[in-house]
């Protein structure tokens, strides 16, 4: 055996002085990189999924909640109404956005109803959330001006209201700082 094979060592071995050419270092970074992975995973799930507000009247909520959905299907088969909600810009921090909504029946007509309303959810504070109520501009299109006061993730909900029939959109946005 020559003198350099005697002194050279295994690349990745215990009894490797260098911190990453141990396989008890490796390990350690390793498992802290998955546990980083992880964690990144459940702040992007909690980010893009269902916000999970807590109703007041849950119990009772929860009770019918299956037939609820189940009515609420068979009224929009029944409307079958197009429904569109538009920013006129990026929302920011109390700037003024303009919102639009436009619905449409089944044939492409517009829907007239007695009432639209937009209601704006923060997921992160019950008590940043407010209404607006939505003024008719046109035939089957309504608008309203809003302000945000703070900034990040917001659920907004419009509901029109014809006659005993109410139906909504949903969307999730995110307001910016200036």
């Amino acid at each position: 055996m020559n003198d350099t094979t005697r002194k050279r060592k295994p690349l990745i071995s215990q009894s490797n002085k260098e911190g990453l050419r141990n396989p008890w270092v490796l390990g350690w970074l390793a498992s802290i990189i998955i546990v980083l992975a992880v964690n990144v995973g459940f702040i992007v799930t909690a980010v893009v999924t269902n916000p999970g507000l807590v109703d007041k009247n849950y119990y009772k909520r929860g009770r019918n909640f299956e037939k609820e959905v189940t009515e609420r299907r068979k009224l929009r088969e029944r409307l079958g109404w197009d429904m569109k909600l538009v920013a006129s810009t990026r929302p920011l921090i109390n700037q003024p956005v303009q919102y639009t909504f436009s619905v449409h029946d089944k044939k492409g007509a517009p829907v007239n109803g007695d009432r639209a309303l937009l209601a704006i959810y923060r997921p992160s504070d019950a008590s940043a959330d407010f209404k607006a109520e939505m003024k008719q501009i046109a035939p089957g299109t309504y608008s309203a001006e809003v302000r945000f006061p703070l900034k990040g993730v917001w659920d907004l909900t419009v509901s029109l209201r014809k006659g005993k029939d109410v139906l909504g959109i949903q969307r999730r946005i995110h307001v910016f700082a200036q």
